[in-house]
């Protein structure tokens, strides 16, 4: 986790609450914005890895609420505290996600495929139906919903989350359509992350999990943040219900 440089941009005067980001691509995403002068409400599931991210990003800009994503007590408090603080919330980010099982669906635990869809997927409209009613909804504003390459094709042994992914996307195009003109909304399908979330990817052979990328590396955290800030920004002003696609060119080599 990189810390925040100190000599940071003059306040944007924009408010962006991103769910997940104690670490990761939520942190990523986080920093992107930072650095470019937004402030930042970040949560998590524990509280000491969120007052680490507070610490690095800088208190002065960021602050934490800690709980899980599913929870609707927690939605609530998350974007509550935001408006109270802040006084207004431009910007969500549901990066929060959980991918608990590996294996083939025909024998999913059907109690760990809802608990999937329920981090995953509910959780996110219930962040986005509680900053529209907030803010959005009379001021505008942008929503990016982190989905996967894995929601975009099969995805053997990790079926649940490729699901839950693939109705993230659908999700995005629900809202988008249902929000505009007042508010933009989109996601953005990463491959292969360096993150503890997909270290069993990788880890111990990342010369060869890299080896069928064209640009001969796996992605970082930055490469989201980069892309998420893009989309949150007027420089994608008419750019809606669409799912961009962070992959190192990986779908280069599909059928290959």
């Amino acid at each position: 986790m990189t810390e925040q440089n100190s000599a940071l941009p003059e306040p944007s005067g924009k408010v962006a609450l991103v769910t997940g980001a104690s670490r990761g691509i939520g942190y990523g995403i986080a920093q992107a914005l930072v650095a470019r002068g937004d402030r930042v409400v970040i949560t998590g599931r524990n509280e000491d890895a969120l007052k680490e991210a507070v610490g690095n990003l800088g208190a002065d800009r960021v602050i934490g609420v800690a709980g899980k994503a599913h929870d609707e007590a927690h939605q609530a408090v998350a974007v509550e505290r935001t408006m109270e603080i802040f006084g207004r919330v431009d910007y969500l980010v549901n990066n929060a996600g959980t991918n608990p099982v590996f294996g083939p669906i025909a024998d999913l635990d059907l109690g760990v495929a809802r608990k999937v869809f329920e981090t995953n997927v509910i959780s996110a409209l219930g962040f986005a139906q509680r900053t529209w009613h907030a803010w959005q909804k009379d001021n505008g504003g942008a929503i990016v919903n982190i989905t996967s390459i894995a929601g975009l094709n099969a995805s053997p042994f990790i079926g649940a989350y490729g699901m839950s992914k693939a109705a993230m996307v659908n999700l995005t195009q629900q809202l988008a359509h249902e929000f505009a003109p007042v508010a933009r909304v989109n996601s953005i399908a990463p491959a292969v992350i360096k993150t503890k979330f997909a270290a069993a990817l990788y880890e111990n052979r990342e010369e060869e999990a890299a080896s069928g990328y064209p640009m001969a590396r796996l992605g970082v955290p930055e490469d989201i943040g980069g892309a998420a800030a893009f989309l949150l920004s007027d420089a994608s002003g008419w750019i809606t219900g669409q799912t961009l696609v962070v992959d190192g060119g990986l779908f280069l080599n599909a059928g290959v």
